[in-house]
């Protein structure tokens, strides 16, 4: 390189440093420079009816990053396919997992045929184009962390686990085992976590994924807790009275402070956002059920979850 060429080179190297006085940047969100994770809902009447098709829960506008993404690090997605259609897809994730709301099928995935019933989860690593068939008119609630990747600019290329079936048969036999066990002691958080052998440190579904199969009995109070994983909560059946307060504090006595209310609705989906305070009700005459899928394993690992109780 000759002298005359190192000037270039040096004004290259410098041309997008910038400087920034330290109370003026330590606080992006606070400061307006990128924004919190928003509350939003995404309603069942986006899958009951229409083409074979995949919809994105996608809030990338108001998140400020490169779409389709329900949160920083995870895109959630409705999948519809009528019975005798397929679909495919191929995203640059480590981990993906889907939830059958309704109906029966089969998945291509990497040379394996998994077949799926509803209340089955089905938990994929990268692989090959995936392709998804229906035998019976299906819905899918399908979340994978391709927003994460995307962000950090990387292809995945490793396979961290192997494919697993969580079917419905075995996830209530454990949660019936949860529930009984809970009775017991008078504990009316009910749920079962999905965990892989494989994730032996933080015990979450996958490395990044975490996935919750609840129950909220009739007249139950879940005291107030938080996190600072995102939550994309699917409910799966409940009668009216059923519902989430969400604020960012707690009162002394542990109450919510000026809490925002979230009524469920069968198969639909709702963000709590990472940080905030909520608190699930049951004032119906019946039983519900929810599925929280959270990148609550990445959180785990890099040890920021900082989960808290009321």
């Amino acid at each position: 390189m000759t002298t005359l060429d190192q000037p270039n080179m040096l004004d290259s190297l410098i041309k997008d440093c910038i400087y920034h006085e330290y109370t003026k940047a330590a606080d992006p969100i606070g400061s307006g420079a990128i924004s919190q994770v928003p509350f939003a809902e995404f309603g069942s009447e986006l899958h009951q009816t229409g083409s074979t098709r995949i919809i994105p829960l996608d809030i990338s506008e108001q998140l400020g990053c490169r779409g389709p993404a329900t949160s920083p690090a995870l895109c959630a997605n409705f999948v519809r396919i009528l019975a005798g259609e397929d679909l495919a897809t191929n995203f640059n994730a480590t981990s993906q997992i889907f939830y059958v709301m309704s109906g029966s099928g089969r998945t291509e995935f990497d040379g394996m045929d998994i077949c799926w019933n509803s209340g089955d989860f089905v938990v994929l690593p990268i692989g090959q184009e995936t392709r998804h068939f229906a035998i019976t008119d299906a819905a899918l609630y399908l979340v994978h962390d391709q927003p994460l990747l995307q962000y950090l600019g990387v292809k995945a290329d490793i396979q961290r686990f192997k494919p697993t079936l969580y079917t419905a048969e075995n996830s209530l036999r454990e949660l019936a085992k949860v529930r009984k066990e809970a009775e017991s002691v008078n504990r009316n958080r009910i749920s079962v976590l999905l965990a892989n052998k494989e994730i032996d440190q933080t015990l979450t579904v996958t490395h990044t994924l975490w996935a919750m199969l609840g129950v909220l009995p009739k007249g139950a109070v879940q005291s107030p807790h938080r996190h600072q994983s995102v939550a994309l909560d699917l409910i799966l059946d409940c009668d009216p009275g059923c519902y989430t307060l969400v604020g960012t504090s707690i009162s002394t006595n542990g109450k919510i402070i000026n809490p925002t209310k979230v009524d469920w609705k069968p198969y639909s989906v709702f963000i709590t956002p990472p940080g905030y305070w909520h608190a699930h009700y049951n004032e119906s005459g019946s039983e519900a059920h929810l599925i929280p899928m959270q990148d609550a394993g990445l959180h785990t690992y890099l040890r920021t979850l900082d989960i808290k109780f009321s």
